[in-house]
């Protein structure tokens, strides 16, 4: 953005001087108005989202766009820009650049999709991603953020927290995605006891009906730091035991490939 176009303004600044919401609080709550939508936004429906007042949000949106944070659809609605998935492209590189190969590989032996994840708090943020086009649809994507306890790979970053993190999460509301997925504080706990025992964990039907993923951890200066899954079809649950060898083999080459990297340098 140029020096002539600011993200301010008078009733903006003496709202923050009041304790109001900040200018910048303001235009992040207009990106994080698209975190959840399935397309694109019209400026109503982000100063909905946002909280914001319409006049203020018109505004935020134009600044955004000529900065290349949003970018206008011929229908006049808007869309997360491509400056904003540049920056974005930056987070997790290390980890990302170093893992790809592998991934790669492990797609090429098994030819179903593969993820890479980590944990952003008490989600996992999915950090690369390779399927095939004919492959069963999945509900991640790269960036997009999964609860712990419903997934394979949230489960295996789980289940490394020490108790007092596990114990805050089961204390939260648990996500149900579908009728099949575990929320019993109890029993997840049995699982978590079960992972870290047996080194990978297996969910079905947890984040999408008819789907199976199984994960291993991704081990850095003897803190799990990441994870690596495969999706395919629940009714080929007999297949995890001949997928779990190439998982854990892709696990420990990303672990050999970050020697060397600092535990700050990594993501």
């Amino acid at each position: 953005m140029g020096e002539s176009t600011k993200i301010t303004g008078s009733t903006e600044g003496a709202s923050e001087a009041a304790g109001g919401p900040s200018v910048t609080s303001r235009a992040l709550s207009v990106l994080a108005a698209f975190e959840d939508a399935p397309g694109s936004l019209s400026v109503s429906r982000i100063a909905q989202k946002s909280g914001l007042p319409l006049s203020t949000a018109y505004r935020l949106v134009g600044e955004l766009e000529e900065w290349g944070g949003l970018r206008k659809g011929s229908d006049g609605k808007y869309q997360i820009g491509f400056r904003i998935w540049e920056l974005g492209q930056l987070a997790g590189r290390r980890l990302r650049d170093r893992a790809h190969p592998f991934l790669q590989d492990l797609f090429d032996l098994t030819r179903e999709n593969v993820h890479l994840a980590i944990r952003e708090g008490t989600q996992s943020l999915y950090v690369d991603k390779l399927y095939g086009s004919r492959k069963l649809p999945v509900v991640s994507r790269v960036g997009g953020r999964l609860p712990l306890h419903a997934t394979a790979v949230g489960r295996v970053m789980l289940a490394a927290q020490p108790g007092w993190f596990i114990d805050a999460y089961l204390e939260g509301e648990l996500e149900k995605p579908t009728p099949m997925t575990v929320t019993n504080p109890v029993i997840l706990r049995q699982l978590f006891e079960e992972i870290g025992q047996q080194g990978y964990a297996v969910t079905i039907e947890q984040m999408r009906p008819g789907a199976l993923s199984v994960a291993v951890p991704i081990v850095f200066n003897e803190t799990t730091v990441a994870s690596v899954g495969l999706v395919f079809e629940s009714n080929r649950y007999r297949e995890v035991s001949r997928f779990l060898p190439m998982l854990t083999g892709t696990a420990h080459r990303i672990e050999g490939a970050m020697v060397g990297l600092s535990a700050r340098m990594l993501l």
